[in-house]
């Protein structure tokens, strides 16, 4: 199986063709979105961190901003700094360009005497980065180049037992044709991570995630805190879910059945092929962040609420199997599966339609998120001060 994308020297091939423009910091989101949008074929991200951190935090900015710029679905990157931040503008770009081939180009803000002429210089060299890209072509990529991100939200009743399975089957079904799954939010494997580490590819593997899960509740309990506090969500709960472990044994179901070959940590790039998973928390922006950092050339979410979640760098595709949600929420929703709850279509058949509809993206239908522009990022933090 194949599908047209854009070939990257470094590994997966992108199915999106971005310039980049790149903050390093809170203090640079404005003037990026700012250039983004003087750009035809520039995205952006709003970063709300990068200065005044712990080193754990700025260390993890840092994989987050690089992760970003070494997705596949990114040709060329333009790095917007203030000056003064904990990791100035100059240093990220020689990083990233230790990373990869893509070209890189960074200015600062005080540097250059302000926002104005920052952005000028900016958005002349995002031009012709983009002119460049313009002249790439498409070429026919295995369905081994693509890492899905699976992902899901506002969950529901109607999600563990019908979009979650259904999505589930998608996985498998790529995996068996070569390419590679990442599920994450660890929190929502707490109550059914023996399940989890039963698929697990090796002894290793298995203990690795139970490891994550114990290791996330002893953190919380050394601050006095208990995750079952937060999880459900109060929306999870009017959604008819009554307990993490209930929770759990839904959000499990996206995964799919397949051997787990690498357990990731945030951000992190996988090196094997094949069903992963990232250990991140539970809240669904910070996940599909992270996922996008590690590589993630499309995500697929599931919602049984609602959400409107987008990422500027990657499509976010998101599917309901609640009918009321996708006639509420249709500008958001991408694919209604409420025909498995219906009982006119089962959660295989629903799966084998997903991968049709995926590979469309792969080929550069964009997602409504992605039409409508989104860009929605949230960086989690490993140390906070209350």
């Amino acid at each position: 199986m194949e599908f047209w994308g854009y070939k990257r020297k470094e590994g997966r091939a992108g199915i999106r063709n971005h310039v980049l423009i790149l903050p390093t910091c809170a203090c640079g989101s404005e003037s990026a979105r700012i250039v983004a949008s003087q750009v035809r074929g520039a995205v952006n991200i709003v970063f709300n961190t990068g200065c005044s951190d712990v080193a754990a935090n700025t260390a993890m900015s840092q994989k987050v901003l690089t992760g970003f710029a070494c997705n596949p679905n990114v040709y060329g990157v333009v790095i917007i700094g203030l000056g003064c931040e904990t990791v100035p503008h100059n240093i990220l770009r020689e990083k990233i360009r230790s990373m990869t081939s893509k070209p890189v180009v960074s200015f600062g803000i005080q540097e250059e005497g302000g926002t104005l002429k920052t952005i000028e210089k900016a958005v002349r060299a995002a031009r012709e980065m983009a002119a460049e890209a313009g002249m790439q072509q498409k070429e026919l990529c295995d369905i081994s180049e693509l890492l899905l991100g699976i992902e899901c939200g506002g969950s529901d009743a109607t999600s563990g037992i019908a979009s979650n399975p259904a999505v589930g089957e998608l996985s498998d079904r790529l995996v068996d044709l070569g390419a590679s799954t990442m599920m994450s939010e660890s929190i929502e494997w707490i109550g059914a991570e023996h399940i989890v580490a039963k698929r697990a590819a090796t002894p290793k593997i298995h203990n690795q995630i139970i490891q994550v899960c114990k290791a996330y509740e002893e953190h919380l309990k050394a601050a006095g805190q208990d995750c079952r506090a937060g999880q459900p969500t109060p929306g999870n709960k009017a959604g008819g879910l009554s307990t993490l472990d209930e929770k759990s044994l839904g959000c499990i179901r996206k995964g799919g059945t397949r051997p787990i070959v690498e357990v990731l940590a945030q951000g992190e790039r996988p090196v094997k092929q094949g069903a992963v998973v990232m250990d991140t928390a539970g809240y669904d922006i910070s996940s599909v962040t992270s996922m996008v950092a590690g590589g993630c050339n499309a995500v697929i979410f599931t919602t049984g609420r609602g959400t409107p979640t987008g990422n500027a760098i990657v499509p976010v595709l998101k599917v309901t199997a609640n009918a009321r949600t996708y006639e509420r929420m249709e500008d958001n929703m991408d694919v209604d599966l409420s025909s498995i709850i219906k009982g006119t279509k089962t959660f295989q058949e629903c799966g084998e339609e997903l991968l049709d509809v995926i590979l469309q993206v792969c080929n550069g239908k964009l997602t409504k998120a992605e039409a409508y522009g989104f860009s929605d990022i949230a960086v989690d933090h490993v140390c906070r001060f209350v």
